[in-house]
């Protein structure tokens, strides 16, 4: 049996590079074992790579020139530390790593890092000599942040001049915010306990507020760079073989003793509370997922690239989070059940939000499958949401898996005489595969549902037996909802549904992640001459180790051949989106497996397949006539636009004006959708006795109607629906085998 059958199926967890610095063993010092002992981590890491990793990359010269953009890019990818001078004196080594690496040298990594030391020290003087004069807010200057655009400056002199209009820039944004809090005019309407203590005295002068600024952005570097002094060796040499490892994709990752062994404590941590993924970033911490069922998906304002810029414990003074570790940031955002932080956030338009949120236990009974019935024009709609590919993995979900639990779901809607059935997998990261067979085996008769392909042998087929049910349990109209947050299982569900042509596919194109991963440990690798090297440098604490690998196994593919690595899943019917022009998912990272196919799957199409061509012209029309699409798509425009030109005047009216623009374009989105025909719910007949029978039921139940009521997308997809149940859709009979 493949080791996916029996774990749930490793989707990405973004937030592992940025941890990969913050968790790693201890060396004795820096002597000759320590050397050494470096080396063999990295010769151990490699091997096994070469391995077992799926598709392996040769160590040559484009390795070596991956790994020094990497490390470079994960040091100063502002291009705020090294000028010109230091990236030409480094780059003689850009296609030596490789040579170093198989000859147990670390010339590059002593290199990097004893300059970027320099650098910091360097730099730490400009901030100082900077802060200490005030600024004026009334020439036309202007700043780019778009860093990829940015040359390396050319000597200190152009360096120091990049950091002045850098902090020039933060100074602004922190009296601008200053000013408006004194004058009430808050960014946001929840923004009214976010008002300074020190602005609720007396009136400050401009020149007060502008002193007050640049001591509140003085105190993030002092904090920013006593971390950055403090990064310990270990630290650093976990950056490094984790560039290393990243070369081969993104999911492929280093895990020294000492985070392995926290590695679940530690992402917990970061989920408790409020339920977010989060990555450490220059100007702050940004959201990567929000997880199902937690308050911050209830909530509802806080989104996936959002950057958080302050955290309040409720109505108390916002502190700024810059230049904090992870983990302190976490402990802000941790408290108390039943307790309220605000985070202030910087949405990807520029606009600024309170987003006020209460804490709760993140309970799995929130992931499980749930369904409602909508009114629609043509009868009622029956709507299941699962959030997560859940099976019981080790007791985790007390027996439940999901496959089960939606036939459970699908029989209620059956009994309830719904005339189509929505499946909503947005945000659904993926999970057991065994489940996503036996699901859409719920949905057609006999047939395959996915390949599987390791790297030394054929793909493997893996079909629906009728495990669940005799033939097609539903075969009634079936839409499927997706995002850019449904990956892995998702995209295999998607994928299948439409090959067979048996449902049509909504939303957005997904994640792109059509890999398996597993986490080896390095340890048996050793030699015994290893091993007594290690017990003799090491200090007791990982007891010999050297740590775990999880890399890339297995790559999916769809009934038709293509995988869904990469590409995802395309829908069939595309709706707006705020970030459509993004770069996003799998495609984002350069270092990502390529999009390959292999020979399809013998499979028959439905007998009754979807009409998605007319389906998605009737729907694009309605679509453009809506007012709160077209403000998305407007907005999603100007997103666009802003990261490929992300500049910003440092003339306090100018800026004004551009913030202003983006949060009046945001809040026509929001007012849009608030006004929004609400969608009539209910909930199944059988589900009442168990919602009715305690007040905290019910009101979770509530909650979970209320956030779907004005969505805009699933009233769109009930739609489609109603179109699916026309006499005048015309129907195309399937074309046999495939």
């Amino acid at each position: 049996m493949f080791e996916f059958m029996k774990n749930k199926i490793l989707i990405p967890l973004l937030i592992l590079g940025a941890l990969a610095t913050f968790f790693s063993f201890k060396y004795s010092g820096e002597d000759e074992n320590s050397e050494k002992r470096k080396a063999l981590v990295l010769e151990t890491v490699l091997k096994k790579i070469k391995e077992q990793h799926y598709d392996p990359r040769d160590i040559n010269d484009t390795f070596s020139a991956r790994v020094y953009s990497s490390l470079l890019d994960q040091l100063d990818g502002s291009k705020r530390f090294f000028t010109q001078k230091e990236i030409n004196e480094l780059g003689k080594y850009q296609f030596k790593i490789d040579d170093e690496i198989n000859n147990g040298d670390l010339g590059f990594y002593n290199a990097l890092f004893s300059t970027f030391e320099e650098r910091i020290n360097v730099t730490e003087g400009f901030y100082k000599e900077i802060l200490d004069k005030p600024f004026t807010f009334t020439s036309n200057e202007e700043i780019q942040l778009n860093e990829e655009k940015l040359p390396y400056a050319a000597d200190d002199k152009a360096l120091k001049e990049r950091w002045r209009t850098y902090l020039k820039f933060s100074v602004l944004q922190k009296y601008v915010e200053l000013k408006k809090a004194q004058n009430g005019e808050d960014l946001d309407a929840d923004a009214k306990d976010e008002t300074p203590a020190a602005a609720k005295g007396p009136k400050k002068t401009d020149a007060e507020l502008e002193e007050e600024a640049r001591k509140s952005v003085a105190k993030l570097h002092d904090r920013y760079f006593k971390r950055l002094k403090g990064l310990k060796d270990d630290t650093r040499f976990t950056m490094f073989v984790s560039a290393i490892t990243g070369t081969e994709d993104p999911h492929t990752d280093y895990y020294p003793p000492e985070k392995k062994k926290g590695f679940d404590e530690s992402m917990s941590g970061a989920f408790f509370g409020i339920g977010a993924q989060l990555k450490e970033e220059d100007e702050g911490v940004r959201i990567l997922e929000i997880l199902p069922g937690t308050p911050a998906q209830k909530q509802g304002e806080l989104k996936p690239q959002d950057l958080i810029l302050k955290v309040a414990q409720g109505a108390e003074e916002p502190v700024d989070i810059q230049g904090m570790e992870i983990d302190e940031v976490i402990k802000k955002i941790k408290g108390r059940k039943g307790t309220e932080v605000r985070l202030t956030v910087k949405k990807p338009n520029g606009s600024i939000k309170v987003i006020p949120i209460i804490r709760d236990k993140i309970e799995r009974e929130e992931v499980f499958a749930k369904s409602l019935i909508i009114k629609g024009e043509t009868g009622p709609v029956g709507y299941i949401y699962l959030p997560e590919f859940y099976a019981d993995f080790g007791g985790n979900n007390n027996g439940r898996a999901c496959a089960e639990d939606v036939k459970i779901e699908v029989e209620k809607l059956k009994n309830a005489g719904v005339t189509g059935i929505i499946l909503d997998l947005r945000y659904n990261g993926g999970g057991s595969l065994q489940d996503v067979v036996d699901m859409a085996g719920l949905f057609i008769d006999k047939g395959p549902i996915v390949q599987v392909k390791s790297s030394a042998s054929m793909a493997r087929t893996y079909e629906d037996h009728n495990r669940l049910a005799n033939g097609v349990l539903y075969d009634g109209p079936l839409a499927i909802m997706v995002n850019t947050g449904s990956a892995s299982a998702s995209e295999i569900m998607a994928a299948a549904m439409q090959d067979y042509k048996r449902a049509v596919i909504v939303g957005t194109p997904t994640f792109g992640k059509g890999t398996v991963q597993k986490v080896e440990p390095l340890d048996g690798m050793l030699s015994n001459v290893a091993r007594e090297l290690l017990s003799k440098s090491d200090d007791g604490t990982t007891n010999g180790m050297i740590g775990y690998l999880k890399l890339t196994v297995q790559k999916f593919y769809r009934i038709n051949g293509g995988s869904t690595q990469l590409k995802g899943v395309t829908p069939d019917i595309t709706f707006p989106d705020l970030y459509e022009h993004l770069e996003q998912g799998e495609r984002k990272d350069k270092a990502a497996l390529k999009w390959d196919e292999i020979p399809a799957a013998p499979y028959k199409l439905y007998p009754n397949p979807v009409n998605t061509a007319e389906l998605a012209a009737a729907s694009k029309k309605r679509m453009a006539a809506n007012p709160a699409f077209s403000l998305i798509e407007e907005s999603a425009r100007r997103i666009k636009k802003q990261e490929d030109n992300n500049v910003y005047s440092l003339n306090e009216a100018a800026y004004r004006k551009q913030i202003e623009e983006a949060n009046v374009l945001g809040k026509k989105v929001e007012e849009q959708e608030k006004n929004a025909k609400p969608l009539v719910l209910t909930n199944p007949a059988e589900d009442m006795a168990k919602i009715n029978a305690d007040t905290v039921t019910s009101k979770k139940n509530e909650d979970f109607m209320k956030r779907l009521r004005k969505d805009i997308y699933l009233s769109e997809t009930v739609n489609i629906i109603n179109d699916m149940n026309k006499p005048s859709m015309k129907v195309h009979m399937g074309t046999g085998m495939k």
